[in-house]
């Protein structure tokens, strides 16, 4: 019960927020990892890319970390920023499976930064895997930098992505790639604010209006940032519906149960109750991966 008054007092102080950077800080400090990674093997916070037969959301969240390695063409001694890199599993992921030289993470909240900087310490990465506060729209680093540019799931709270893009293009190398995995709507009509399930309150409250366009607008933006070659594919037939199913079904899983308070669970059975509106919303939504390249 008490953590429930918690995270309700930290939503309100959430959407309250006017600054658009302390309000995505303050997002990702609702939940309590005791609850939100229960029962669970890793710290994947992307809705996944599911695969017939995956149950799990770390195996889903891994394999959309490897759908956007794969977009974004990494190649072995690549130096590549993650932009929002939550706890950075994928980073580490990237640095096993793809033989990445180096990874540079920025991020506006702290727990999820301390956190990636005592996994790299423990695994003894430090010198590939480095970590640090920062907004993707000021990005800390010289121009022509990166060789790829990438930002699993977090471009739709950057304020406005536009200038994120912007930002990318400075600090790539020529020739280099811009990915993202991302969340928009199908449909630029769709009022945002309609958006009235819990599980989807991020849409309504996280998401600022500059963002809040589709595909074709998207395209548009990459383009006038500079990049060429802009390709926006929708991967929402894989993503969405996976996510609903494995977290609504979540508190009667006796793992989970046995992992979390009991109002946690109870909770988030309430959280997650009303299947039909939720799926009328998420068929509101799309899920993209982009790709555009520097000249």
């Amino acid at each position: 019960m008490f953590e429930n008054l918690r995270t309700l007092g930290r939503v309100i102080r959430t959407i309250t927020t006017k600054d658009p950077v302390t309000r995505v800080r303050r997002f990702y400090e609702i939940q309590s990892p005791d609850v939100e990674f229960a029962a669970r093997t890793g710290r994947y916070m992307n809705v996944g890319y599911w695969e017939e037969g995956v149950t799990s959301l770390d195996v889903a969240g891994e394999a959309l970390a490897t759908k956007l390695a794969d977009a974004a063409g990494f190649k072995p001694d690549d130096t590549v920023l993650d932009v929002g890199f939550g706890y950075g599993d994928q980073d580490f992921a990237w640095l096993r499976d793809r033989r990445v030289a180096k990874v540079h993470g920025i991020n506006v909240t702290p727990r999820h930064v301390a956190h990636a900087r005592e996994r790299a310490a423990r695994e003894g990465l430090t010198g590939q895997a480095e970590f640090q506060l920062g907004t993707a729209t000021e990005l800390p680093f010289p121009d022509n930098t990166f060789d790829r540019v990438v930002a699993l799931e977090s471009a739709f709270h950057f304020h406005p992505r536009s200038a994120f893009f912007a930002e990318a293009f400075r600090v790539l190398k020529p020739g280099g790639t811009l990915a993202t995995a991302d969340i928009i709507p199908l449909s630029n009509e769709t009022p945002r604010m309609s958006i009235s399930s819990g599980p989807l309150s991020f849409v309504k409250f996280s998401i600022p209006d500059e963002n809040w366009h589709d595909r074709t607008v998207y395209a548009e933006q990459l383009t006038s940032a500079g990049f060429v070659n802009a390709e926006v594919q929708s991967i929402a037939d894989r993503t969405w519906e996976g996510w609903r199913r494995f977290q609504a079904a979540r508190p009667s899983d006796p793992a989970f149960q046995a992992a979390a308070d009991r109002s946690a669970v109870k909770g988030m059975a309430n959280h997650w109750r009303d299947e039909n509106l939720i799926k009328k919303e998420i068929a509101l939504l799309d899920y993209v991966i982009a790709v555009a390249r520097k000249p």
